[in-house]
């Protein structure tokens, strides 16, 4: 990995978020396959590698992609199914609970999420009787799997002011708009936020939730970075943009899920929401103390996850010097940021194991390993070790590969810290 550092004063690297070139050079992780582009087998004589460069913005303090791949690229096709997950099932049916007790009249009330995916939240929002549901997602293969119903509105399409326009037109403003795990991920992060905003009544809520940057920095959690992962947010980067859009954050919550999320509720300044909670008063002052408004604590996180990577590498040589074979687990973006960080190749892996039917008999991107279904841990040739890239949902993975576990099966978890189960 090139020494972290470097000003960075090319104007192609301006940043996303105020427009400054006030950039500097975090992490740069060379040319790399588009993380969550998972290949049929002729794909992959000809992909493309894109640079990945990770900068911090001393003046609005976003830690951000700043090498942009067209939309259109990533998402108008997509292979994560957020419902073939029981965590996410279980975490998006509290998610519904927690917001429907924000309108005072729920059966008036109007609630949208961009970024909707397989309805793994729409489903439950229904069931809390808002007047209308409706759900944005680009992904025609994705959004085309949500059962459709009297009461929910499907868009297949990116959330824009015109998109934005044209919904308030046909059913009024919104009284709630989510997203989640995508506000990160738009490289038109102001065009977004004043369709939001124009989208909104007057009392309405924004509500959005995203892997949180102290996850990241504290648990070293590199694998959160690939291109569709554009901004890393903090309460202060995020507190800024939305200043800008006359909009305050009046309250957060920290939520374990995807190894450490972050929820923000975003409303109107003036409106009867904007009274700051002391969740929010908090946060400010923990984040000013852990100096995520400083550069130098990114240069700090760079070097750490140079460390983590030698550690993992070794490990991995000294198990198959051993003469021990060991395979993938969870064909992810996060797996993938992971394979060819670590240059991590076939020599290493024997092949990947995803749960999600539509990611299997796919390759990898970057270093075409083929994804098979878990049973393939019982053939008659078991692997010796898991390296268990979905590390955030090893308690799920754990109990669905007990007999593995039984069996002598050994699982080497990468992150937050290097270690084997059992």
């Amino acid at each position: 990995m090139p020494s972290s550092g470097t000003l960075i004063t090319n104007k192609r690297f301006k940043c996303s978020f105020c427009d400054s070139n006030n950039l500097s050079n975090v992490i740069n992780f060379g040319d790399v396959a588009l993380a969550g582009a998972f290949l049929k087998y002729d794909e992959t004589i000809n992909e493309k590698k894109y640079p990945l460069n990770i900068c911090f913005c001393q003046q609005c303090f976003m830690l951000q992609v700043v090498d942009i791949i067209k939309p259109e690229d990533m998402f108008s096709k997509y292979f994560y199914s957020s419902s073939s997950i029981k965590t996410l099932r279980n975490h998006f049916n509290q998610y519904a609970k927690d917001i429907s007790s924000i309108p005072n009249n729920i059966n008036d009330s109007i609630v949208l999420e961009f970024g909707c995916n397989d309805g793994v939240l729409l489903k439950p929002l229904l069931e809390k009787n808002f007047s209308k549901v409706i759900g944005v997602d680009p992904a025609s293969n994705i959004i085309n799997n949500v059962k459709n119903d009297k009461n929910l509105v499907l868009y297949n399409d990116f959330f824009t002011k015109k998109l934005a326009s044209s919904i308030v037109n046909k059913h009024g403003k919104l009284d709630i708009i989510m997203a989640n795990n995508v506000f990160a991920h738009i490289s038109t992060i102001k065009d977004t936020t004043s369709a939001i905003y124009n989208s909104l009544s007057d009392n309405g809520v924004f509500i959005f939730e995203v892997h949180y940057l102290s996850s990241l920095i504290d648990e070293l959690q590199y694998d959160m970075i690939y291109h569709e992962h554009l901004f890393y947010y903090s309460f202060l980067s995020a507190k800024n943009h939305f200043t800008k859009f006359n909009m305050t954050i009046y309250d957060v919550k920290k939520t374990p899920i995807h190894g450490g999320s972050i929820r923000f509720y975003v409303c109107k300044k003036g409106s009867k929401m904007d009274v700051s909670t002391i969740n929010v008063k908090r946060l400010e002052q923990e984040e000013l103390k852990n100096k995520y408004n400083k550069y130098s604590t990114f240069v700090d996180f760079a070097d750490k996850i140079n460390s983590s990577r030698n550690n993992l590498n070794k490990l991995l040589q000294e198990l198959k010097n051993k003469g021990k074979s060991i395979v993938g687990y969870g064909a992810s973006g996060r797996a993938n940021t992971i394979i060819q960080f670590c240059n991590i190749d076939k020599n290493i892996l024997d092949y990947m194991i995803d749960d999600a039917p539509h990611k299997q008999g796919f390759y990898t991107p970057g270093s075409h390993l083929k994804i098979h279904n878990s049973s393939k841990l019982y053939s008659k040739n078991p692997p010796d070790y898991v390296l268990l890239f979905a590390w955030s949902f090893e308690q799920e993975i754990y109990e669905k590969n007990k007999k593995f576990i039984n069996d002598g099966g050994k699982f080497i978890i990468p992150l937050p810290k290097l270690r084997i189960f059992p």
